[in-house]
């Protein structure tokens, strides 16, 4: 079990970053939350099994057809046990 926290830079607002995120989230079995931040970044927790995570931080560097995006930090976290992946 690994979890990463991430913000990630560009053009990630008002793409449907956030619900696509949740989508591939649920589609890898990974936990946790994404929001928008006021400074046009979008920041999410990821838990779950290391490749499933790790996925989903190849599929940030990414994210959905429309987004842009420039950079993204991540940071390892302590999991805490989170039960689905949510919009916040």
């Amino acid at each position: 079990m690994s979890a990463r926290h991430l913000v990630v830079h560009g053009t990630v607002q008002g793409v449907f970053f956030r619900a696509t995120a949740e989508q591939e989230a649920a589609r890898l079995g990974v936990s946790g939350w994404v929001r928008n931040r006021s400074d046009g970044t979008v920041e999410m927790v990821a838990e779950g099994d290391d490749p499933a995570v790790d996925a989903l931080v190849r599929w940030a560097h990414e994210g959905p057809a429309r987004a842009e995006v420039t950079g993204v930090d991540v940071t390892e976290r302590e999991p805490e046990g989170f039960r689905g992946f949510e919009q916040r």
